[in-house]
């Protein structure tokens, strides 16, 4: 009975030292390299919105993606110079538009 006694007092005591192990163990966080890449796509391309026309500058050969609220494409225009203007065919309400990685929000009034 004492062996089983002492088993299981080493394997409590195995937890709670493996448990302050790894509650001081460093952390290192890598998320700032990610944010910078961001940053820097997001400088290169520029999207504006007057009325139903947008400008997209800044993204030759990308793709210009336009999304409604639910999620669902609903068009998809190939930016072929690096100034292009667009005008979109779209009934009023929000809408989401992507070009590589440059994400926002518009609405049409």
């Amino acid at each position: 009975m004492m062996k089983y006694v002492q088993k299981d007092m080493m394997k409590r005591l195995q937890i709670i030292a493996l448990s302050l192990l790894l509650v001081a163990a460093p952390v290192s966080l890598m998320a700032q390299s990610d944010r910078e890449e961001v940053d820097t796509e997001l400088s290169a391309v520029t999207l504006s919105v007057t009325g139903s026309k947008v400008r997209v500058s800044g993204a030759e050969g990308e793709t210009l993606e336009v999304y409604n609220l639910t999620g669902v494409k609903v068009a998809s225009i190939r930016i072929d110079s690096n100034d292009k203007s667009v005008a979109l065919n779209l009934q009023r309400g929000c809408y989401i538009l992507k070009v590589g990685k440059v994400v926002r929000k518009i609405s049409i009034r």
